[in-house]
């Protein structure tokens, strides 16, 4: 998942005893008297998500909000308790399915979700939320003009996929009754309802995953009112349709999202979320941390919207013992420098592995974790797969001595990769939270190297809604080089949510997190292997290949694996911790008068 906030790239969890850890200990929620209903959560921050349209939607801000608004059939329970976190819970559907109640077919290939009753669209009036609304939203997925980057999830996984998505991408993207048309003219394979209110899914092969995939934001339902509008579009943005506990009743580009009560949601249909608060305000525009934290330490705002605590403020905060402040534990890896291996630039230099195995020597890793607040906060990472991860086996495939950076071996290897007066790379970078200071620690190493690295300042939902994303400006060599964040989709089984959007070249497209089209074979052939084998060690043995032969291609250059600092205000309670969102959960927040 694109990160909005600090850069992170994660991979699937073999340690499930890990527990969310607080700097100064954390407010867990526990102690906090009984909760009270009414308020405004007031959350401030830099940028605006990269997709409000769930189906588009790929960061951790944009999935913090669908979950207000689009609920999906299963979902990640918010908890400080990191294992109670991993298992999945029924959401829209009124049970996980299991062979044991019928759910999952004794070949594991097909499988029936059956859905609460009670849950409601905002509409006039309101119309219960069927099964057809949810394979509408699935649909949606593959639409050419706002597509989702994990299709590949669903493409892989379910039965027809592949040819319905096919088709949509010779669907006019600019035309939202030819899109709508498409969509209710054709029929994917695998998908079918049974009534309003049961869903029937066929799979290629067994995926233990697929209740993960499902209970991302992508895999919420759609209403018949999305037809009207291109997917994302302006018109898009000011006609959301709810079916969560809130309502987007406010949105204005880059400044302001606000966030009502739903009329139509009900309490009895959601035990996930009891929704106290009676208002989210969401105020954009603010891109200094320390802005932020002042905030936040003062009480004039209760959550950060995609800042971590600034690094300056960690050690005072610990020094404190601050209830408020607390270290977030979820096995993550951030942030990375991708190349963009289709640009132009340089006589396409940035697309010979040679070139980028030279700047693997480049980066001070050591100087990138003090400026993330040292070793309690991160460490260095020479590899794609971090610790604790499916998939992980240690390597070190380009050793610097103290991961301080070997400038002189870069500079030997250029010249040798046929580029002895070193290159002039185009950085974009994000203006939020340590953005700016990572994009000039880089820029100095690779100068040190004889690299010239251009930075330009990019909003977060720019940098992910059009920078990075968009095919024709990597091939037209817009930029170079870009230092995203990535963390897992989901923690469980989930060796699939970091190789397979990063790396897998087949899926590069609009909207793709394999930002700077990577494409090899042999690796798309090691995905291939890991999604169809149900043998757990065999499935590691597949992801750990693919880490290696990756980072042989020396198609990005991790930074360190990485916790998660956060803080809230005074009178935030009930305050649980969402990992892969690296937020609070907005739904459980009360507050205190």
């Amino acid at each position: 998942m694109r990160t909005s906030v600090t850069a992170i790239a994660g991979a699937a969890v073999l340690v499930f005893g890990l527990a969310a850890c607080g700097g100064s200990g954390g407010d867990s929620g526990s102690g906090d008297g009984s909760p009270k209903k009414g308020g405004t959560l007031k959350i401030v921050g830099s940028s605006d998500p990269d997709h409000i349209d769930p189906a588009a939607g790929y960061s951790t801000v944009s999935q913090a909000l669908s979950r207000q608004f689009a609920r999906t059939l299963f979902i990640s329970k918010s908890s400080n308790n990191f294992a109670e976190a991993i298992p999945m819970q029924p959401d829209a559907a009124s049970e996980v399915p299991t062979k044991a109640n019928g759910g999952i077919s004794a070949d594991g290939k097909t499988i029936t979700i059956k859905m609460r009753t009670g849950i409601k669209w905002n509409t006039q009036p309101a119309r219960e939320v069927t099964a057809e609304d949810f394979i509408r939203g699935w649909k949606r997925l593959c639409n050419p003009a706002s597509p989702s980057g994990a299709q590949g999830y669903w493409i892989t996984t379910i039965d027809g996929m592949e040819a319905y998505c096919k088709g949509y991408t010779k669907v006019d993207p600019k035309n939202a009754k030819a899109m709508a048309d498409y969509q209710n003219g054709h029929q994917v394979s695998g998908l079918s309802a049974q009534g309003d209110k049961t869903i029937i899914v066929k799979l290629k092969q067994p995926a233990g995953d697929l209740f993960n995939i499902m209970s991302m934001g992508f895999g919420s339902a759609a209403p018949k009112e999305y037809d009207a509008y291109i997917p994302d579009s302006p018109e898009f943005r000011s006609h959301t349709v709810s079916d969560g506990p809130y309502q987007i009743t406010s949105y204005t580009a880059n400044k302001t999202i606000v966030l009502d009560r739903n009329p139509a949601w009900s309490g009895a249909s959601d035990p996930q979320r009891p929704a106290y608060v009676d208002k989210i305000q969401v105020t954009l525009g603010q891109d200094q941390p320390d802005a932020v934290q002042q905030q936040l330490e003062q009480g004039t705002a209760d959550l950060a919207w995609d800042q971590p605590v600034p690094t300056p403020s960690i050690p005072r905060l610990k020094s404190a013992k601050d209830p408020n402040f607390a270290i977030m534990k979820a096995p993550q890896s951030n942030p990375y420098l991708v190349f963009n291996t289709l640009s132009p630039n340089n006589g396409g230099a940035l697309g010979k592995k040679a070139v980028r195995q030279a700047l693997e020597y480049a980066i001070d890793k050591t100087a990138l974790v003090k400026i993330y607040g040292g070793p309690d906060v991160a460490e260095p990472l020479n590899q794609i797969i971090p610790p604790e991860n499916v998939g992980y086996q240690q390597i070190n495939p380009y050793p610097t001595p103290g991961n301080a950076g070997d400038p002189a071996k870069c500079k030997s290897l250029l010249a040798a990769a046929g580029y002895p007066k070193g290159l002039t790379l185009k950085f974009p970078y994000r203006v939020s939270s340590n953005h700016p200071k990572i994009a000039e620690s880089v820029k100095q190493n690779l100068a040190a190297c004889g690299v010239t690295a251009q930075t330009a300042p990019d909003t977060n939902g720019n940098f992910y809604g059009e920078s990075l994303v968009t095919p024709a400006n990597a091939k037209a060599g817009k930029w170079d080089i870009a230092a995203p964040g990535w963390i897992p989709d989901w923690y469980g089984p989930n060796g699939r949510t970091l190789i397979q959007p990063l790396f897998d070249g087949r899926t590069y497209g609009q909207n793709s997190s394999d930002y700077g089209g990577y494409s090899n074979p042999e690796v798309g052939k090691l995905i291939d292997q890991a999604l169809q084998s149900i043998d757990e060690n065999q499935i590691a043995s597949y992801w750990h290949q693919a880490d290696v032969k990756i980072m042989d291609d020396a198609a990005v250059i991790p930074f360190m694996a990485q916790k998660y600092p956060i803080y809230k205000s005074k009178r935030t309670k009930n305050a649980e911790f969402i990992a892969a969102n690296q937020a609070y959960d907005f739904s459980k927040i009360w507050l205190s008068s």
